[in-house]
């Protein structure tokens, strides 16, 4: 038998160095997590971004949801109706617009969450019994964010008008509710999850890929040696940047496909605007996040920090975007950090285009957006790779 293999069999407890060995080598683990403040860092502040997050920026009960309204009587019957939805605290009104072309502009371009339309003598129609129509339209790309609201509209309406109708219009507050609720689920009126999940599943798939695949591409040339083979050709950096990223554009090309063709597909998820208008965003929106995994690679001194640093940037992406949480539900702070990052852009054009049919001036800001964060990144990454250098 070996020496090894002795030393191997020997019984722990007839081995009196047995524990200081281990101990040993608990205190070289300690050093080395010491030494790697990266690493160290992420173990402290994952659980702490985690609970923040989770705590205080997580809300499946939205309220204050912005409302246009579109009021063609201004009797006391209409603005009991509005200061009654406006006291449930889910509606908070924004717009009040002059005709229902611009009530779909609101709602097509996701400025307001509801519009409500009250149509011409609806308290006449209503004193007189005849039981007018009102109109409420919710935006349901996200079943989550208005299921709430839309459960206690009718209540609160119905509420409110009877509080009004005493004295000579008491019969009308007896009979059934004195109005007729047209309520509509736009975009999404069957209020299926997989249109609002998997839009934005093109979106996350992006962020996670491109990231981590360019910041991992960038630190295995470091780690390997030839980075220092690739600086001493004739090369700017720039030059480097773009070829490297390149091949991923590619990556991301195929990625996109496969999604979009899941999502019509497997899925029935409608595709109601341009397809060519959407690639073209996504290869947009995965550049930006080939820059940020760029920038990344020039920190980290290893894959290992490179991936840390990937897990960092998109667990805020993921939780902030609006992805697996209404975006209207978060606490203002929260929502200030979400518009700072891609995902969050990239998910109200993906659903516009797929669910709403949007076209390029519907998300004008949304794409101003994206571009700045790119060339943010990029020039950032250009910063770090020439400090690098030097």
């Amino acid at each position: 038998m070996s020496e090894l293999a002795r030393h191997a069999a020997r019984p722990v407890s007839r081995d009196p160095g047995f524990l200081k060995r281990v101990w040993a080598m608990v205190v070289k683990e300690f050093v080395q997590m010491r030494r790697d403040r990266m690493t160290f860092a992420t173990m402290l502040f994952i659980p702490i971004l985690q609970l923040t997050l989770f705590g205080y920026a997580i809300n499946t009960d939205p309220k204050h949801l912005p409302t246009a309204v579109l009021t063609r009587d201004d009797g006391p019957l209409t603005r009991a109706v509005l200061a009654a939805m406006k006291n449930s605290d889910y509606f908070d009104f924004k717009r009040q617009v002059r005709d229902s072309a611009e009530l779909d502009a609101l709602l097509r371009s996701g400025k307001v969450q509801f519009a409500v339309e009250i149509p011409a003598s609806f308290e006449r129609d209503v004193r007189r019994g005849d039981r007018p129509s009102l109109l409420v339209v919710a935006d349901a790309t996200d079943p989550v964010a208005t299921g709430n609201a839309i459960a206690t509209v009718e209540g609160l309406i119905d509420t409110a008008l009877r509080r009004e109708l005493r004295g000579p219009d008491a019969a009308v507050e007896a009979r059934a509710p004195p109005f007729t609720l047209t309520l509509q689920r736009r975009y999404n009126p069957e209020g299926l999850t997989q249109y609002n999940i998997v839009p934005g599943l093109l979106g996350v798939v992006l962020t996670m890929t491109m990231m981590m695949f360019t910041a991992l591409a960038v630190t295995r040339e470091t780690a390997r040696g030839t980075m220092e083979s690739l600086l001493s050709m004739p090369i700017r950096p720039i030059e480097i940047m773009i070829g490297k990223i390149a091949p991923f554009v590619l990556v991301g090309f195929v990625q996109m496909t496969i999604i979009i063709g899941a999502a019509s597909y497997l899925f029935d998820v409608p595709i109601r605007g341009s397809i060519g208008l959407l690639i073209l965003l996504s290869t947009l929106f995965a550049a930006a996040n080939l820059a940020v995994g760029y920038t990344f690679s020039t920190i980290a001194k290893n894959q290992l920090q490179a991936v840390q640093m990937t897990f960092f940037f998109f667990l805020p992406n993921i939780l902030l975007s609006g992805f697996m949480f209404p975006f209207r539900g978060m606490p203002q702070w929260a929502q200030v950090v979400g518009e700072i990052l891609p995902l969050t852009h990239f998910m109200r054009i993906a659903r516009g285009i797929m669910l709403k049919g949007n076209g390029l001036a519907d998300m004008k800001l949304d794409v101003l957006a994206l571009v700045l964060f790119l060339a943010a990144a990029m020039v950032l990454a250009l910063l770090r790779f020439r400090r690098t250098l030097d």
